[in-house]
């Protein structure tokens, strides 16, 4: 079956970095698209960024473009978001996942303090 582990999130200063990883398994990860998507409370999910399964053309939304990055690991299974310069709108919990799919793992939680 499909699963998602993300980790790597934690508390941060406005301004500082951190980067997360989210191990996949359950389908042949090498030939998929993946996304990093996010969500905070009251606000509806956002997807941040994703991935072709080549690595080679990532795409981003407007609120992270030139701040995070997105890659990916064929051999490991695994995909990451580098995230810079972030901000107090950057928490949110962080999830990875399949396009359309509609079932989710605990994610992790990033938090911005100001």
């Amino acid at each position: 079956q499909v699963q998602f582990v993300e980790s790597g999130g934690g508390l941060v200063q406005s301004g500082g970095s951190l980067g997360l990883s989210c191990a996949a398994s359950g389908f042949t990860f090498s030939m998929y698209v993946i996304m990093w998507y996010r969500q905070s409370p009251g606000k509806e999910r956002e997807l941040v960024a994703q991935i072709t399964p080549s690595g080679k053309t990532p795409t981003y939304a407007d609120s992270v473009k030139g701040r995070f990055t997105i890659s990916r690991d064929n051999a490991k299974n695994t995909v990451y978001l580098q995230m810079s310069n972030l901000k107090p709108e950057d928490t949110a919990v962080y999830h990875c996942n399949l396009a359309a799919r509609d079932e989710w793992g605990q994610g992790t939680q990033v938090t911005v303090s100001s």
